[in-house]
């Protein structure tokens, strides 16, 4: 198929004879003459004559020989593995044919060492040797007679006494060619004869048969091929060239021509042949030799199909493959080298004469690299795209995917009428995941420019993720801009884009239903970051749908039950506050909401109260129907008492105050002991008795707010006799102003007379009055006292005591010696003082009253420097004057001044003589 005829090797000619070494390289190698066969292996060319000579050729062409046999060598086969050599030959005149195996490694005087000889005898007559085969084991070796028969030697061959031969095969028609075949353990022998041919399996007993085939072949028409073939056995007949397995025929191959010769060689077959028809002209034929018998040599390359090498040749003796050439002998005696060309040399060959895909079987034959093969497929592709294929072009290029730049082939088909072509190449570059987004897009675009939807869904609809060979993202971006939205929406839903999803059916499609729905199905985590960017859109579109998902979102979210995913694990939830500015323009929505999370989730954040709280109050101020504002009013109150502004109280009293609620302004004031500023309220808005209901009920805690009420009085111009007597009447109960200053305050106003606080500067002085008289008693009292103890302490001092106690005064029994008398008249058995008393000087009896004393005298010279009580007290206490009363009692303010001390103690002293006056001053009030 479609081999040229030219010669591959020295542009078409070969050297007439391989050329001696030395520098006598012009000069031919004279072969002997009357070579009648020959075989080569082990580095050398092995011939044999017509006068018992075996010659060998080694690789430095220096020729030797040794005489095998007395008349002639009709057979030669070197082992390839061994150097062995077996021959046939006659050493005497009629039919008496010897086999002979040479030791080649051995010398026998100076000739090879021959191991064994044996007469080749199939049975009691004696038969011509057609042919030879030897096992490379050295177990068997296979002779071939012109009568039929085939012997088998079994064993050692080069031995007789390991060696057993047997008659294998009986025939009628002459055996002309022998192959041993090893597979395993099993080894078969082919025999083919001119009528037929047949194997036998020669590793086992019995030695079964099988018959492959009714025709045979012409002597040295058949050969063993190579594992590249199967190791397959040749037989070149006339009409075709057939291949056997052990066990059937193969395939056939018609080389016409009548075949002389056949052989094997590194995947060729080579054939030698007689056809009259076919004369080519090569330099190989000698101008003076017309009669001689011309023969055609034809190189097979089996595998690519075509022929590799064809020649003619004068009078062939044999084709010998050596050190990696094929050498042609022929009958006058020179020999012809065939070397083959490096696989590159030969792609050159084919690619000017545009056989690419010859090129391409015959690199993937050499196994040329993925690299050279996507090279060829390149070139392949350049030239079917200049002749106009482009369908064809398009194919090549798909074979250099991932080797050839894609923009190299995307450059060639960007013209419109050759988007058909760029799809196919773009489909196939997709498959082979070696797309980049840029592809992709293109890809996608030439989908929606042929309008070829079936071919868009095949592609982008794929059973599983595994099988996606493109950038889902990239895709998604294309078909939307294309307006597919249904393969966009397909793609981005398999794929989990569910952003790409959203905008699509939001942006585009305007589905807000089924966006919803579709953000419904998602787990929480994409559910609640999609409702966060999506939706305002959604509430604005279908408002009750969504708060019904906000709800749902932020108390106890599960996916429906048409989501892909696991349900999600109870408890999981939104923060409801987050959600908030969705409802920014649906007051409506937004309350539902709010008032769901409030009675569902008691717990919810504080922003969901405040903004409720807001919402309540914007609604009371706005409404205009009196039962709906005072339903509204209760809500808001309602509210405030929940107790879920207690930590932020300054802003729930903020939101009071924007929207004038004045109860829940007041009801804060309250809870937040701001009482001053509830009396500050109803002052401002002219609210008496709610003022001096706040009064009572708080002026016990916060005495100043009967003072501020009076103040408040003082400056209103109007009537507000009935009001100033009852906070007079409260501030003279509770004594919380001075007199004084009470009569300074109301100066102030003008429509104030002196008739309003008369009773109350009476009843002052009453009282003020009754306290003096009280005090000058108790004064006198203390005086008396005084006096009476100064005498008894001078008695005891001047005078002598007398204990006339006759009883004891613990167990009030009679005195008995020896007893214990104390001064303050007390008397004790001496046996009760000791159990009872704690010291043994001081009275049992008055011991509790004088250490109550002791205690109160250590406790006032402890607190004799305590400044800050002594401040606190007096700014705290109703009466001011019995607190420096009692500190002027404990000698706080008591100071000795010698008339010895130096002027700074002096000084020192008129400070706290002007600290005393200060001080004195500060009581008037309380006064």
């Amino acid at each position: 198929r479609g081999g040229g005829r030219e010669p591959i090797g020295n542009d078409g000619t070969a050297p007439a004879a391989a050329p001696a070494s030395g520098p006598a390289a012009s000069k031919f190698l004279c072969l002997p003459p009357g070579i009648t066969v020959c075989d080569s292996g082990r580095g050398s060319l092995v011939f044999g004559d017509m006068e018992g000579q075996i010659w060998f050729l080694p690789r430095s062409l220096q020729l030797t020989g040794f005489q095998a046999y007395k008349l002639r060598v009709t057979h030669l086969y070197q082992l390839k593995q061994h150097n062995i050599l077996a021959s046939v030959g006659e050493d005497e005149e009629g039919i008496n044919p010897l086999v002979k195996i040479w030791n080649l490694e051995k010398r026998d005087g100076g000739n090879p060492l021959c191991t064994r000889i044996f007469p080749a005898i199939p049975g009691t007559e004696p038969t011509v040797v057609s042919c030879l085969t030897v096992h490379e084991n050295l177990n068997f070796m296979a002779i071939g007679f012109t009568d039929g028969s085939v012997t088998l030697n079994k064993g050692d061959i080069t031995r007789d006494r390991h060696s057993k031969t047997q008659i294998l095969h009986k025939g009628n028609y002459p055996v002309t060619g022998l192959a041993f075949r090893q597979a395993g353990k099993t080894t078969h022998l082919f025999v083919v004869t001119t009528e037929n041919v047949q194997s036998y399996i020669v590793s086992g007993k019995d030695y079964p048969r099988v018959e492959l085939d009714t025709h045979g072949c012409g002597l040295r028409c058949s050969a063993l091929s190579d594992p590249s073939q199967d190791l397959q056995f040749i037989v070149a007949g006339d009409e075709c060239v057939y291949l056997y397995q052990p066990d059937e025929r193969g395939p056939c191959f018609a080389f016409e021509g009548h075949k002389l010769i056949a052989h094997w060689f590194r995947g060729y077959l080579v054939i030698v042949s007689r056809d009259r028809k076919v004369s080519p002209k090569s330099e190989f034929t000698s101008r003076d030799s017309q009669s001689s018998d011309k023969q055609i040599l034809n190189i097979y390359d089996l595998c690519n199909k075509f022929i590799a090498y064809s020649a003619v040749f004068e009078d062939v003796v044999d084709v010998l493959a050596e050190w990696g050439s094929l050498y042609v002998l022929t009958r006058a005696g020179r020999v012809h080298a065939l070397q083959e060309k490096d696989t590159q040399t030969k792609l050159e060959m084919l690619f000017k004469k545009n056989l690419f895909e010859m090129a391409i079987n015959l690199a993937k034959s050499q196994h040329l690299d993925s690299d050279g093969l996507a090279q060829i497929f390149m070139q392949y592709g350049d030239h079917l795209y200049s002749k106009g294929n482009h369908d064809g072009a398009v194919q090549q290029y798909i074979r250099t995917i991932g080797k050839l730049e894609p923009s190299y082939v995307i450059r060639k088909f960007l013209d419109a009428q050759r988007i058909h072509n760029l799809t196919a190449y773009l489909q196939t570059l997709h498959r082979q995941s070696l797309a980049n987004a840029d592809h992709t897009t293109l890809l996608l675009n030439c989908y929606t420019k042929l309008k070829d939807s079936s071919k868009l869904e095949e592609f982008i609809k794929t059973k599983s993720e595994s099988e996606v060979h493109f950038d889902v993202e990239t895709a998604i971006k294309v078909l939307r801009q294309a307006g597919y939205y249904s393969h966009a929406l397909y793609l981005a839903e398999n794929h989990a884009h569910h952003e790409w999803y959203l905008k699509i059916q939001l942006e585009d499609i305007k589905n807000y239903q089924e966006a919803l729905r579709y953000i419904g199905k998602l787990p929480f985590e994409q559910a609640e970051s999609n409702m966060k960017r999506y939706g305002k859109i959604l509430m604005h579109h279908i408002p009750e749908q969504t708060t019904q998902l906000l709800k749902g979102l932020c108390t106890d979210y599960q996916p429906s039950l048409e989501g892909r995913g696991d349900r999600e694990a109870p408890g999981c939830r939104a923060n409801s506050e987050e959600f908030i500015p969705i409802f920014a323009n649906n007051p409506r929505e937004l309350k539902a909401f709010l008032e769901h999370m409030s009675e569902v989730q008691p717990d919810s954040p504080q922003g969901i109260y405040d903004t409720l709280l807001e919402l309540r109050l914007q609604n009371w101020a706005h409404e205009k129907d009196p039962q709906v504002k005072e339903k509204l009013h209760a809500e808001a109150i309602s509210l405030l008492k929940s107790g879920r502004f207690c930590d932020v109280f300054d802003k729930a009293l903020v939101l009071c105050q924007m929207h004038d609620f004045q109860d829940g302004v007041l009801y804060l004031y309250e809870q937040g002991k701001l009482f001053q500023q509830i009396m500050h309220y109803h002052m401002q808005h002219e609210q008496y008795r709610q003022g001096g209901a706040v009064c009572e009920r708080h002026g016990e805690q916060e005495p100043s707010l009967w003072e501020q009420a009076l103040s408040y009085f003082a400056r209103k111009e109007e009537d507000c006799k009935e009001y100033v007597a009852a906070v007079l009447k409260h501030i003279e109960n509770k004594n919380l102003m001075p007199p004084l200053l009470v009569v300074q305050t109301l100066a102030h106003n003008s429509t104030a007379t002196l008739s309003v606080i008369r009773d109350y500067l009476v009843q002052k002085l009453q009282k003020q009055s009754q306290q003096i008289a009280q005090d000058e008693l108790r004064v006198r009292r203390y005086r008396e006292e005084t006096t009476r103890i100064r005498q008894e302490i001078q008695e005891l001092k001047a005078s002598p005591k007398i204990f006339q106690k006759t009883k004891c005064s613990i167990c009030n029994s009679a005195l008995e010696l020896p007893s214990v008398h104390f001064l303050c008249g007390h008397s004790f058995h001496q046996h009760c003082f000791e159990s009872y008393s704690e010291s043994d000087a001081d009275c049992p009896t008055c011991l509790p009253e004088n250490r109550k004393v002791m205690d109160m005298i250590r406790a006032q010279e402890q607190k004799r420097d305590l400044h800050d009580q002594f401040q606190h007290q007096l700014k705290c206490s109703n009466d001011s004057f019995s607190v420096i009363a009692d500190y002027f009692g404990r000698g706080v303010f008591n100071k000795l001044t010698l008339l010895t001390d130096p002027p700074a103690a002096r000084l020192t002293a008129s400070l706290e003589a002007g600290l005393q006056r200060d001080l004195l001053m500060h009581s008037r009030r309380g006064t």
